[in-house]
C-alpha cells in the first residue's frame, strides 16, 4: 500500500506565504520537486545525484544551499583549522557541508562547518544514520551572496531551538564575522579580530586575517 504523505505547508497558504517563511531567498533556491511540503530526508539524501545541488530540507521543502568555491574553500580551511586543534584537544568531531543533521521535525540542516563534542555522541560513537537527529555544539555557516538577513535569522532560530551552543557567520566580503550565543546575544567581529570557541572550543581562537590569509594565499 502506498504512503500517503501530509503535506507540512498549511493549505491556506500562497506561494507569497511560502517565499516569506523561507526568509525571501531567491525563487531559483526553493526545489518545487518533490511537491512543496511533501520532500522528506530521503529527498535530501537524493538531492545531489537528482538536481547536482546540496539541498536542505525545510518545512517540508527542498532549499538549495548557496556556496561559490570560495565559500567552499573558507568553510574547508576553518574546518581544517578546528581539526587541526582537535588533534590536540579531544573535545569531539568536525564535519563539513555534506553532514545533514535533523535539527527539528521537518527540519534538515547542512551547516557549512560543524562540530559536535563527544558529549552528544553516546559512547563517543559517530551516528550510523545518513541524517542524524542531532544539533552540533557549533554551526558554522559562510555567508553567500544568496544568503538573506530573514533566511539567516531563521536558521539561526532553529539552530538556537534545536540546542545548538554556537553559531558563527563570516562575511567573506566584509572579512568579519558574527558570533553568537543565543539568538539575541551576538558580537560582531571585525576584520583585526578573532572567533573565540568559548566554552565549546576552549582554547580555540580563530584569527579572521589569518583565516583570510589562507584561503587568498595563492593570489598575487
Amino acid at each position: 500500500m502506498a504512503t500517503t504523505v501530509v503535506p507540512t505547508i498549511p493549505a491556506e497558504w500562497t506561494l507569497a506565504d511560502l517565499h516569506d517563511r523561507l526568509g525571501g531567498i531567491p525563487l531559483e533556491r526553493i526545489r518545487v520537486v518533490p511537491p512543496l511540503g511533501t520532500a522528506s530526508e530521503e529527498d535530501v539524501l537524493q538531492a545531489k545525484q537528482r538536481f547536482g545541488r546540496i539541498c536542505e530540507l525545510i518545512d517540508g521543502v527542498l532549499v538549495e544551499k548557496t556556496t561559490g568555491l570560495f565559500e567552499s574553500h573558507l568553510a574547508v580551511v576553518i574546518g581544517y583549522l578546528i581539526q587541526t586543534f582537535l588533534e590536540t584537544h579531544n573535545l569531539g568531531i568536525v564535519a563539513g557541508a555534506d553532514g545533514p543533521v535533523k535539527l527539528l521535525p521537518d527540519q534538515v540542516r547542512i551547516p557549512d562547518v560543524c562540530f559536535v563534542s563527544w558529549g552528544r555522541l553516546p559512547g563517543r560513537k559517530l551516528p550510523s544514520q545518513p541524517i542524524p537527529a542531532l544539533a552540533p555544539d557549533l554551526a558554522v555557516e559562510v555567508l553567500s551572496k544568496g544568503n538573506t538577513e530573514a533566511e539567516m535569522q531563521r536558521k539561526l532560530r532553529d539552530d538556537f531551538t534545536a540546542g545548538v551552543r554556537l553559531v558563527w557567520y563570516v562575511d567573506p566580503p566584509t572579512r568579519t564575522a558574527r558570533a553568537y550565543t543565543a539568538e539575541d546575544q551576538c558580537t560582531e567581529i571585525g576584520p583585526p579580530g578573532s572567533l573565540s570557541g568559548g566554552e565549546v572550543l576552549s582554547g580555540f581562537e580563530l584569527s579572521l586575517a589569518e583565516l583570510f590569509a589562507r584561503a587568498q594565499r595563492g593570489e598575487a
